[in-house]
């Protein structure tokens, strides 16, 4: 037994890991932002507000292939299963034991590493870009340089986080930009990318200006930065993290190998960068996912010189394969007794196959919930739409067609909050559910005002005046000339970092906007002197009134 193990050892835990994979994947029920990810799929374009499209061009290749939860896992599965054929090789053939161990020991790549998310392409692209790298500076040949620059494309394609990988590296070897195989490969890079820069353009960089400026600005709390810190120790373990991490921070790299000082860079970088963000917002664990590269990759080689180490890896490895292989089972079988377990996956099973009986198979619009109208619709296959309230964030139901085509047509609406206004509910595992038949469904999340001057500044005693091109198309035009006015109503909604401060009901009636196309808002206010920002929001009937500007500045004096 000992002797077949240690010829067949690589294909034993290659086989296994496979395996492991492909059940759970078979087995667990989709995640919130996974069935976000498969509606990306169902409309497909070179961007996306949330992220780059590569998620869901992935998704759409698996799900031709299995109309089911491992269809819409299957490219991520393989491209986990490839990082770790990477890993190997940039780690060497010696000591294979102990990079089993490391991989057995990091819950990410098991945990997370068969999910459909943008993570698992960034985090395989990684350990590509760090692979073709490595034989771009032994042999900067045109193949090598062409498949650096298309790698560099398909970093930012799964992720924006990309761009700080090719960042580190080259602040790690700033002489490369004098290479001119380099400055090709980042030409061939930014060229295979243009299509999405273009998309932005066309879209207002509506990813940019959201990562930018808008996600993840909250006032300072000192739980940001410990939750960051602890995320980070349990991301790289949960147990094997408080070794990884400083073995990966201690490794010297005496041969001055300019990929490990590429890989160092890349470790520390991201760390504080990171870290750094946390003073800004809550940064979620995952943001620093291309870690996991450099982390198995530096703590492989400061563990293989340290067998004191090594052993105190191995010591914990029972312990971290008890850990993940209970959270594994958990995941797909509802053992634990956590009410956050059961909601995230074992929550969408039958309910929604009943809830579509009872709909009788029509459109389906949820109140502010792109998560519950993603999982709805991929559980039931009923067209579902998200009103997104306008004081909330954004995403990208604010630019698919579905409320449009839902337009004028019966549909059912649905909450979770304040159900004692709907005549019908259903109690399901992720609570009370009201819902309640609407014979024509109007919403005007598609009807946009351009402001022209983004930022106005008045005096306390001065009306604010905002001029505006109004966008809609005929679809929105006709429901707005049919909508009862008692029904219909506009606001400026008024905030101060990121909070709501009030509303400004403004009397206009929906037959103005038919017609207009130069639309000059004015409103009286009583609002004390500060800086705020302002959205334009409409709405109809009892649906949530919409995003239907972009943050307009305002300042009062």
């Amino acid at each position: 037994m000992q002797n077949f193990l240690s010829k067949h050892h690589r294909v034993i835990f290659y086989f296994a890991w496979f395996l492991f994979s492909i059940l759970q994947a078979s087995f667990t029920e989709l995640q919130d932002d996974e069935a976000y990810y498969w509606v990306y799929s169902l409309f497909p374009a070179w961007g996306y507000f949330d992220h780059p499209p590569l998620t869901a061009i992935m998704i759409k290749v698996g799900y031709f292939l299995f109309q089911n939860e491992l269809g819409v896992r299957l490219v991520s599965l393989f491209m986990n299963f490839g990082t770790l054929l990477l890993l190997q090789q940039l780690t060497g053939k010696q000591k294979p034991f102990l990079f089993y161990t490391i991989m057995l020991s990091m819950a990410i790549l098991q945990i997370a590493g068969f999910m459909a998310a943008p993570d698992i392409p960034l985090i395989f692209f990684t350990v590509l870009f760090f692979w073709v790298y490595k034989q771009f500076l032994e042999r900067s040949s045109l193949g090598y340089t062409l498949l650096l620059g298309i790698v560099m494309a398909l970093l930012l394609y799964s992720k924006y986080h990309g761009v700080l990988l090719i960042f580190f590296t080259i602040l790690s070897n700033p002489k490369i930009l004098l290479k001119p195989q380099f400055l090709l490969a980042a030409f061939i890079g930014v060229i295979c990318f243009l299509p999405h820069l273009y998309w932005q353009y066309e879209h207002d960089f509506i990813s940019f200006k959201y990562h930018l400026f808008e996600s993840n600005v909250n006032p300072y709390k000192f739980s940001y930065t410990t939750e960051y810190i602890g995320g980070q120790i349990l991301m790289a373990g949960p147990i094997a993290g408080i070794i990884l991490i400083p073995a990966a921070l201690w490794y010297r790299n005496k041969q001055k190998d300019k990929l490990i000082r590429a890989l160092q860079f890349t470790l520390i970088g991201f760390y504080v960068f990171f870290l750094l963000s946390s003073f800004r917002g809550r940064v979620e664990a995952n943001w620093t996912a291309p870690v996991v590269v450099p982390l198995v990759i530096l703590s492989f080689f400061y563990l293989a010189r340290n067998v004191k180490w090594e052993k105190a890896l191995l010591f914990t490895l029972p312990f971290s394969i008890i850990i993940i292989l209970l959270l594994r089972i958990a995941m797909v079988v509802d053992i634990l007794p956590l009410e956050t377990m059961k909601e995230r996956f074992h929550s969408w099973k039958q309910w929604p196959q009943m809830m579509k009986q009872e709909t009788k198979g029509l459109p389906i619009v949820w109140s502010d919930s792109y998560q519950r109208a993603s999982k709805y619709y991929f559980y039931t296959g009923q067209l579902t739409h998200s009103v997104n309230w306008y004081q909330g964030r954004k995403n990208n139901y604010n630019y698919w067609p579905i409320e449009k085509q839902a337009l004028n047509q019966a549909v059912y609406f649905m909450d979770i909050y304040n159900t004692e206004r709907f005549p019908e509910t259903m109690h399901t595992p992720i609570g009370e559910i009201g819902y309640k038949y609407d014979s024509s469904f109007v919403s005007f999340g598609g009807i946009q005002f351009k402001v022209r001057d983004r930022k106005i500044i008045i005096n306390q005693d001065d009306e604010i005046v905002i001029n505006t091109i109004l966008f809609l198309d005929d679809a929105y035009k006709n429901a707005l000339k049919n909508l009862d006015p008692g029904k219909f109503s506009m606001r400026l909604g008024i905030f101060q970092k990121n909070k709501w401060v009030q509303d400004i009901m403004l009397k206009i009636e929906p037959a103005q906007l038919v017609n207009a196309n130069h639309f000059i808002i004015k409103a009286n206010h009583q609002i004390k002197k500060g800086k705020y920002f302002m959205r334009i929001a409409l709405q109809a009937g009892d649906y949530p009134p919409t995003h239907n500007s972009e943050k307009i500045t305002l300042e009062i004096r």
